[in-house]
């Protein structure tokens, strides 16, 4: 009897009102420790300030991009804004997640409640889109502020920025599920350096050899930078299309991997 009720929780469809919950839970555990979430807005920030504007300087003149001459620092913010949707992304579904699982055992409870393992894949993605969300709104007021806004089109920065925060979370709640010790989180680190600094992140895409540029563009920041660097600037081409449909398959893969991945985890 028990093997049949398992059975017929791992083939719960995930509902947005169980997963709610999960959102809530998150949202009252953060309500004393806001600081925490309000500190991941400052590194993209600084790194903006630093090179954007410090090394922007340094280098004058404009950056082209499909022929259209930039502003260093122009260049520069949308991939600090998809870098900061990315870190809240994965760090709420990397190292917290993983701390509530292995170590808390929260789902364990959870699951004696009408939630499933599905809606526990959707709830903490969804936790972690919010607190991407929250980053890259920040960031494209900072960059309104600062004039590194230059195209109409930057009004859907932010719901590109959502897709993005979407994207990494969920391939960071299936990576965490592989996770066996905090040892194993300096792969993570070791994947994502690599993917700030070469994903066309400080210097066009153009610039790397042709071997190169076929790996960059098969990495999903890489997609991240060129969507929001396309609406801020205003440079608009076919390319924008690719990376939506880039972002949207490896967001709804990797969260089905993460649902299959936490049922052997949680219903074995």
């Amino acid at each position: 009897m028990i093997a049949v009720l398992s059975r017929r929780r791992s083939l719960q469809v995930p509902a947005a009102d169980r997963a709610a919950h999960l959102v809530e839970r998150n949202a009252i555990l953060y309500r004393r420790a806001w600081l925490l979430i309000v500190s991941g807005f400052f590194e993209p920030l600084l790194y903006l300030l630093a090179i954007g504007f410090g090394v922007g300087a340094l280098v004058g003149g404009t950056v082209q991009v499909n022929g259209h001459p930039l502003r260093y620092a122009v260049f520069v913010a949308p991939a600090m804004m998809a870098t900061s949707a990315m870190n809240g992304a994965i760090f709420e579904t990397s190292f917290n997640f993983f701390y509530k699982l292995k170590y808390v055992k929260l789902y364990d409870a959870v699951l004696a409640t009408p939630i499933g393992v599905a809606d526990i894949a959707l709830g903490e993605i969804a936790w972690a889109l919010i607190r991407g969300t929250l980053y890259a709104f920040g960031f494209i007021i900072v960059m309104a502020v600062l004039g590194l806004v230059i195209s109409p089109w930057a009004l859907l920065a932010l719901p590109a920025a959502m897709l993005i925060g979407f994207t990494f979370a969920a391939v960071g709640t299936a990576a965490s599920t592989f996770v066996r010790s905090w040892q194993d989180f300096d792969l993570v680190l070791t994947v994502m350096i690599p993917l700030f600094l070469f994903s066309a992140t400080f210097y066009p895409i153009t610039l790397y050899p042709g071997l190169l540029q076929v790996v960059v563009q098969l990495t999903p920041l890489y997609h991240g930078v060129d969507l929001l660097r396309s609406l801020t600037t205003g440079v608009i081409g076919p390319s924008i299309l690719v990376d939506l449909a880039y972002l949207v398959v490896l967001g709804a893969a990797a969260l089905a991997l993460a649902a299959r991945r936490l049922e052997g985890l949680l219903l074995k």
